[in-house]
């Protein structure tokens, strides 16, 4: 219909302008869309231009995007409405052919397809990219083969200029002899992160551009991420890689490991900070809220200005509004988890709990694997928890179980039952389950029952012999406050002058400076430090008592 094709045409053209692709000179910047030849606009037709494009005596009216040079640099295919954009995928190729174009745009002016013809098939994109950033992926070439064949061994990350020793046990014994002075501050590839990359490389050489790794708290993500990194802008199939976390401190932490490792080759940025050279660094650090505040990842990116995106714990990338960020970006993705979500693991699609037919679709979308590309809930890499302890990697952890009655029958199917009296003096009861624990029910006792047994059960500091440092995780701002009260009581009675109300601080976002207390603490300086043995470097606060701040990282 002329009207719908009409209506794709003028849709089409408002995206390319916000795109900063011009149909006319603008001062100085000459026009950068051609149409066919025999086809010619007057700044007065751009709303209307379209009718029946697609019955023209030479069919389809393409768009042929130009470079700063003037030079061909995209061909797009224009469909009506009511067509698909794939329909036209090899009259497309055929005409990129003919104009020694790399890039494609496929659009019925709703739905919109980026085709790189060197790297694969097309990738559906919601914003038309930039001249610039057209400009700048064209300047990589792909070369999945350099990066199959890269050779990744335990020095592959260095800290620092370090010594000739190939491994780290090497160093280790070296470090062991008696007078040895280490000046150098090295950092090895363990096993287990080798084989990671070794995986994605074969993940690769079987045509993936997704992958996951499951890998448990504690054992080197963002190290193994960095290798990673240093793989792809390497090995030339990127040039700029976007890493997105989903906390403030979780960004630095991440800037501060990529630029100790790879600052002698490439540079590092936290956007918020650089916003105006984010473009002249290799690698680019962001949380996600940051790119979803007011569009900006929409206003301010191409998505083409990233080759490889990487998201930092993966699970939560992909959910609510997050995932309209991860989606934006094409090219590579790699996802680090822990704790990756499986929707489809126990779901029915023939017989599926709710009655919504959109269920299926929404599980898919939540499931981390499918997400990343891992089918059968395989991801590209996984190491475990018991792998790390068996390894000797980690440490298993100790359970205590500490119970007053409350706790027990709030664990119960009944719940916790009261009598209370209503407003109109009857007497009822009511029934606390345990996610209502500190949010609708109150109990002082067994809040200090809790902290009465991490004080008799926590690790001592094998040097000084207090307290060793620890995280306690309240249900509530509220509740932090008051265990974090509870402990510092508690403190005094058992070191009498030491902590004077230094022992437990509470770590959430309605204390100013929160953010500085995580680094602090993680530096050995939170409200200062040394208070066994003066020349020992250690926090003086011993427990952390937050809500969400400090769960990863």
């Amino acid at each position: 219909m002329p009207e719908k094709e009409a209506t794709a045409r003028i849709k089409i053209n408002k995206l390319l302008e916000a795109a900063g692709w011009r149909f006319f000179a603008d001062g100085n910047a000459p026009a950068n869309i051609r149409l066919e030849p025999s086809v010619t606009i007057k700044s007065s037709d751009l709303d209307t231009l379209g009718n029946n494009f697609e019955k023209t005596a030479k069919g389809c009216i393409d768009f042929l995007l130009l470079d700063a040079k003037g030079f061909p640099l995209i061909v797009l295919e224009a469909k009506s409405e009511d067509k698909n954009p794939l329909a036209g995928k090899e009259q497309a190729r055929k005409y990129a052919r003919s104009q020694n174009c790399r890039f494609i745009i496929l659009s019925n002016g709703n739905l919109h397809y980026l085709w790189d013809l060197e790297r694969g098939n097309p990738c559906i994109i919601t914003s038309f990219p930039t001249p610039g950033s057209v400009a700048g992926c064209q300047k990589v070439t792909p070369n999945p083969q350099r990066l199959i064949e890269e050779q990744v061994a335990g020095d592959y990350i260095v800290l620092t200029q370090r010594p000739n020793y190939q491994s780290e046990a090497a160093w280790r014994n070296e470090a062991e002899r008696p007078g040895y002075i280490r000046t150098n501050k090295l950092r090895f590839l363990r096993p287990y992160q080798l084989k990671a990359i070794h995986d994605l490389q074969q993940a690769v050489k079987d045509g993936k551009d997704r992958f996951l790794f499951e890998m448990a708290t504690g054992t080197g993500k963002t190290l193994t991420a960095a290798a990673v990194i240093k793989l792809f802008l390497r090995s030339g199939n990127a040039r700029r890689v976007l890493f997105l976390v989903d906390r403030l401190e979780l960004e630095d932490q991440a800037r501060k490991t990529f630029a100790a490792l790879l600052s002698a080759d490439f540079k590092t940025v936290i956007y918020k900070e650089n916003r105006d050279d984010w473009q002249r660094a290799e690698i680019v650090v962001t949380t996600v809220q940051s790119l979803l505040f007011n569009n900006k990842y929409q206003r301010l990116f191409s998505p083409t200005d990233f080759d490889l995106v990487i998201s930092d714990e993966a699970h939560r990338s992909i959910g609510g509004n997050a995932r309209a960020v991860f989606d934006y970006f094409i090219g590579y993705k790699l996802g680090l988890t822990a704790t990756p979500r499986d929707y489809l693991k126990r779901f029915n699609s023939t017989n599926p709990s709710t009655r919504d037919p959109r269920e299926a679709e929404r599980r898919l979308l939540l499931d981390t694997y499918r997400t990343f590309g891992c089918e059968n809930s395989l991801p590209t890499f996984r190491y475990s928890l018991l792998d790390g302890v068996k390894e000797c990697y980690l440490i298993n952890p100790t359970v205590v179980d500490a119970r007053t009655e409350i706790t027990t029958e709030l664990l119960s199917e009944e719940g916790f039952v009261v009598s209370v009296t209503d407003d109109t003096g009857e007497d009822q009861q009511e029934a606390f389950k345990q996610r209502e624990f500190e949010k609708r029910f109150f109990a002082d006792a067994t809040n200090r029952l809790f902290c009465k047994t991490f004080l008799e059960n926590a690790l001592r500091d094998p040097v000084s012999g207090e307290m060793g440092k620890s995280v306690i995780f309240a249900v509530s701002q509220s509740h932090a406050a008051k265990l974090s009260h509870i402990l510092n009581l508690m403190a005094d009675r058992m070191f009498p002058g030491k902590y004077r109300s230094d022992f437990a601080v509470q770590v959430t976002s309605q204390v100013p400076d929160a953010q500085q207390f995580t680094i602090n603490f993680a530096n050995n300086n939170l409200l200062g430090s040394a208070n066994f043995l003066p020349a020992y470097k250690t926090s003086k606060a011993r427990v952390c008592v937050t809500v969400g701040m400090m769960t990863t990282g």
